[in-house]
């Protein structure tokens, strides 16, 4: 038996290569949209892919599985309540795929969703009836549990999906030994849960001893627990969810369509169209200079989670890139489901050359430096754009704190006749918020390079929660 994981960090999702080498089979459960890293390695083990498993509608990516299915003529697996517009093989509780040393057997266990599913894996060499792990997609995390607030828009509520989690948890996944690996479809910084371990794998025994969600209490008290405080969901997650039911193009064939460059003077056009410009770069570089009205989201950080929460779906996004990154740009965008890119920039930032006039840079100040302005007769307004946790555990003195995702909403308590001093954690997030104030006219900026993080080591005050 072969049990691999895959770990996409941007988009904290773990994906799985279960096979047996005496059947030549894999088998793919939750896999990313692009799936060339599983046929990569199936091949190495000598294996085919024959089955592919989605143990849930995932609201924050776009699974692979009609890419595998494509690619390699493999089965799509569903649970029993799942409702799609492909072909799929329905598995209720208790179904099974078996092979010579290995067996996959389904537990159905809603709660995160209504078709949530968790796979027992069997190593039959070893032990025919304990089960060496359980994939539980976003129903057990390691350290945390699904959240069951997710599917409102399609018509279940929290509390009754939190009803249903409880007793997945507690009937299905808490009955299996104690021994039994635990590899979750999430991990850390995943918005699928609030308190998620960056650890990848646990024991149920750990999980049952550590796990704040999974110690006795009420199904009340759990209700109360696993829906309050949950972090906000970006808007593309409903999209997501619905998208991975439907029939809908590959990833291979959206790229073909999507990466070819375009001239200067056509991406000036698709502006001032309203079409949606997203610059890619790091954001040291994007300070340097920038195509004004372009939006900032790196490709170094949460990039597609944050450019499914910023970027309109019904807009088409040109990309700016340095040479050579286009694609990955694309592709990124491309698993979360964002296939509305028209095309690229054409060399860059080296078009614009001879256009300094529609090159805009960032004023970026060190810690001492802000420091000092704010001890001015007029100091700046300070707009820490973290999320409310991060600014209630600790802050600068007289700072606002307006969330990065809610700015575009809240943009009426930005002053326009004020210095406006913008910072982050670590000047990420920054970033796009000075892209998108620059955006709609407030322009007297700064920004504070490093963020909170090099104000602490500059030795400057904060106020602590602690």
């Amino acid at each position: 038996m072969i049990l691999k994981q895959y770990y996409l960090g941007c988009l904290a999702h773990a994906s799985y290569l279960v096979g047996d080498e005496a059947a030549s089979t894999a088998v793919i459960v939750d896999p990313q949209r692009d799936i060339e890293r599983y046929l990569t390695d199936a091949a190495h083990y000598g294996l085919e892919i024959r089955h592919v498993f989605l143990t849930h509608f995932h609201a924050d990516f776009l699974a692979g599985h009609l890419e595998l299915r494509d690619r390699c003529g493999a089965k799509i697996h569903l649970g029993s309540q799942a409702q799609a517009e492909y072909a799929f093989v329905a598995m209720k509780d208790g179904d099974t795929l078996e092979f010579p040393g290995l067996r996959l057997q389904v537990l159905e266990t809603p709660g995160h969703t209504i078709e949530s599913i968790s796979l027992l894996v069997f190593d039959l060499r070893q032990d025919a009836t304990k089960p060496h792990a359980v994939l539980t997609g976003d129903t057990l995390f390691i350290g945390d549990v699904g959240r069951p607030d997710l599917r409102a828009s399609l018509g279940w509520s929290a509390n009754d999906l939190g009803g249903l989690l409880y007793e997945s948890l507690r009937d299905k996944l808490l009955a299996l030994p104690d021994e039994t690996l635990v590899y979750p479809a999430h991990g850390a910084g995943s918005l699928c849960g609030k308190q998620l371990s960056s650890d990848t794998v646990s024991t149920l025994g750990d999980q049952r001893r550590l796990n704040y969600a999974l110690r006795p209490m009420s199904k009340e008290e759990f209700i109360r627990l696993v829906t309050a405080d949950q972090p906000d969901a970006p808007p593309y997650f409903t999209y997501d969810a619905i998208l991975n039911t439907r029939e809908h193009s590959t990833l291979e064939k959206n790229l073909e369509q999507v990466l070819h460059p375009i001239d200067l003077d056509e991406v000036l056009r698709m502006g001032d169209a309203g079409e949606q410009v997203l610059d890619v770069r790091d954001p040291a570089e994007y300070a340097k200079g920038h195509l004004a009205g372009s939006i900032n989201i790196g490709l170094g950080g949460q990039y597609a989670t944050w450019a499914g929460t910023m970027f309109d779906r019904a807009r088409p996004i040109v990309i700016i890139a340095e040479p050579g990154r286009e694609q990955e740009a694309a592709l990124r965008l491309g698993r979360i489901g964002f296939d509305h890119v028209k095309g690229y920039l054409g060399g860059g930032m080296a078009a614009l050359a001879d256009r300094q006039d529609l090159v805009w840079p960032t004023e970026q100040v060190s810690a001492p430096m802000l420091a000092e302005e704010l001890a001015d007769a007029d100091p700046p307004l300070i707009l820490d754009i973290r999320n409310p946790r991060e600014w209630a555990a600790k802050h600068v003195e007289d700072s606002v704190n307006i969330p990065l995702n809610h700015l575009q909403e809240r943009l009426a308590e930005v002053p326009r006749n004020r210095r406006i001093a913008v910072h982050c954690a670590g000047g990420y997030r920054s970033s796009i918020a000075v892209s998108i104030l620059h955006q709609y006219g407030i322009t007297n900026l700064i920004e504070l390079a490093g963020g909170l993080a090099a104000w602490e080591a500059a030795k400057l005050p904060v106020i602590s929660q602690g």
